[in-house]
């Protein structure tokens, strides 16, 4: 074989064996590189054998910190009985614990899922659930005897002095239809239905009470800004301090004589209308979660013939309130000094009934006007409202029409002790159905006239009572009431006992 051949083929075999020799060279690099990782990996589990070892023979625990491993799960761990530390202050867990907690939060989220769908009374928009139910039982000297008339005997009363009762009963629901998160000009909704006890029939349907759509034509997410709010539906008139008092807050078991229908002017039934509601330059203590505003008003337009009727004529009744409100810190003795008045006027059918059959006599005048004094600094208080009248009333013996003028006053005093009327009793926090314990004893006179022009139309009545407060939405009451009835010629007392509770 000539020279020329054999060089060429000389220089492709070492060619091709420094080729062999590179990847070998590069396989045992990368080789090399495997191992290392391994053993850097060995070296870690050991130091966690070592460091569970250590936890187990010392049985001390160790603060977590943040957990950082090459390879391995991390975790922020908080419970010390779980972590493990090595030397460099870093933390692990085991891939068994961290299955156990994910296993745990699995099973919490499934739970608190089944309560919501099994255990929660859901609706499409905000709404809370709220009532009221009070029985009470009743004694008096003075046995009540009702005649049956014709073939009604159901009325009848004979020779009754005692009695199981039930008060008011009443559930209510509330919520919001539209929140304003910029502003805070919401539109809220509040439906209410109540009963309360009738004579001669055990027919005590649950009747609606309030049917209301409340829109807060001015921003309401600062407390130190007036406010404005416009309510349209079934409500309670804005008419002195006794109207509009929820059942929690008054003191008495009966209410006074000038709201009830009957004796008085019916001013607690609900009417049906527009009423506009609102306040100015108020008095804010963020500390105490204290507001209260310097001028307070309401007006508004309304039937004017009770709840749940249509109007019976073509004239719409007006009501207005005006109240001013001392303006005074928290802890000035003048907090919560008011002087209001209210005005209600309108028009009412009147009916002449000496023939076989009523007709219609045109229609009268109605006229409230009212003035009433508030104020409440613990432990004393003191109320009183005073109510003048006048009707236009169709006479059937003498066929004409004349003004009946008549007046009512109320005044109300109370001194409360206990630990509930100091607020910061009730903000304590407990875990339990804890409420500070509390009382209150007042002395109120009611009054009323129904005919100043005649003889024989008063009622007074005197009352002695006392209010015990024993848990947040609960209260025992026991009234004596002195009733002096010039209508029914009558004067006797009565002892009535009562129990409240709410939620």
């Amino acid at each position: 074989m000539s020279q020329s051949i054999i060089q060429p083929i000389r220089l492709g075999t070492f060619a091709l064996t420094l080729l062999s020799a590179s990847i070998g060279i590069s396989h045992a690099e990368t080789d090399i590189g495997q191992l290392q990782q391994q053993v850097a990996q060995l070296e870690q589990s050991l130091k966690q054998l070592k460091s569970e070892l250590g936890r187990i023979q010392g049985g001390s625990a160790t603060t977590p910190k943040a957990v950082s491993a090459d390879g391995a799960d991390e975790l922020s761990a908080t419970d010390d009985s779980n972590a493990e530390e090595d030397a460099t202050g870093q933390n692990f867990v085991t891939q068994a614990e961290l299955q156990g907690l994910q296993s745990d939060i699995e099973n919490f989220k499934y739970q608190v899922q089944r309560d919501r769908d099994t255990k929660t009374a859901l609706s499409t928009r905000q709404l809370l659930i709220n009532g009221v139910v009070q029985a009470k039982a009743s004694y008096s000297d003075e046995a009540q005897l009702v005649q049956p008339q014709g073939q009604n005997t159901g009325a009848a009363v004979n020779n009754r002095r005692s009695s199981f009762d039930l008060g008011a009963v009443q559930i209510g629901f509330a919520g919001n239809l539209f929140k304003d998160y910029e502003q805070g000009k919401n539109l809220d909704f509040n439906l209410r239905f109540g009963t309360s006890p009738q004579t001669g029939t055990n027919n005590s349907y649950l009747n609606l009470l309030d049917a209301q759509l409340i829109y807060n034509a001015l921003p309401t997410l600062s407390a130190d800004t007036g406010r404005l709010s416009v309510t349209l539906g079934q409500q309670l008139l804005p008419f002195g301090q006794e109207v509009q008092a929820t059942e929690d807050l008054k003191p008495t078991i009966n209410n006074a004589l000038f709201s009830l229908p009957g004796y008085g002017y019916g001013l607690a039934l609900r009417e049906v209308g527009l009423i506009v509601r609102g306040d100015a330059f108020p008095t804010v203590d963020y500390g105490y979660n204290y507001r209260s505003p310097m001028l307070s008003y309401a007006f508004g337009l309304v039937n004017g013939n009770g709840a749940n009727k249509s109007d019976d004529n073509d004239d719409k009744n007006f009501i207005g309130r005006l109240r001013y409100t001392l303006p005074a810190e928290y802890n000035s003795w003048l907090r919560e000094l008011s002087f209001g008045v209210s005005w209600y006027q309108g028009k009412s059918n009147l009916f002449d009934t000496t023939g076989a059959s009523a007709a219609f006599a045109g229609k009268g005048d109605v006229l409230r006007k009212g003035f009433d004094i508030y104020y409440n600094h613990h432990p004393f208080g003191v109320t009183y409202e005073y109510v003048q009248g006048e009707d236009q009333t169709f006479n059937p013996q003498s066929a004409t029409v004349y003004k009946r003028e008549s007046e009512s006053h109320t005044g109300t005093l109370f001194w409360n002790f206990g630990e509930q009327f100091v607020k910061g009793f009730r903000n304590q926090g407990r875990y339990d159905d804890w409420w500070p314990k509390s009382y209150q004893a007042f002395y109120r006179f009611d009054s009323i006239d129904r005919d100043k022009n005649a003889a024989n139309q008063s009622i007074d009545i005197h009352s002695l009572g006392l209010n015990a407060f024993f848990a947040e939405t609960t209260k025992f009451q026991i009234n004596l009431n002195h009733v002096n009835n010039e209508i029914s010629n009558k004067t006797y007392n009565e002892l009535v006992a009562q129990l409240q509770y709410g939620f």
